[in-house]
């Protein structure tokens, strides 16, 4: 009797050493997957302020070619 309760309990604890290690690894993969997150949105607002700056100077191009045309 004393046998299989120690068993059950050391199974018990390796089975619960899986499950931690399972947790763990699913909280560094989404926390991995947040970094990319915030970084594929610090990108996207650098091309969008790239692209304001790139519309602003051809619409700044255009009215000065329409002042010399005229």
């Amino acid at each position: 009797m004393k046998k299989s309760i120690c068993v059950s309990c050391l199974l018990l604890v390796l089975s619960a050493c899986g499950v931690s290690e399972t947790a763990v690894t699913a909280a560094a993969v989404g926390k991995g997957k947040a970094e990319e997150i915030k970084q594929g949105q610090q990108t996207m607002q650098e091309v969008q302020q790239d692209i304001d700056a790139a519309s602003q100077q051809a619409e700044a191009q255009r009215k000065a070619a329409e002042s010399a045309a005229q």
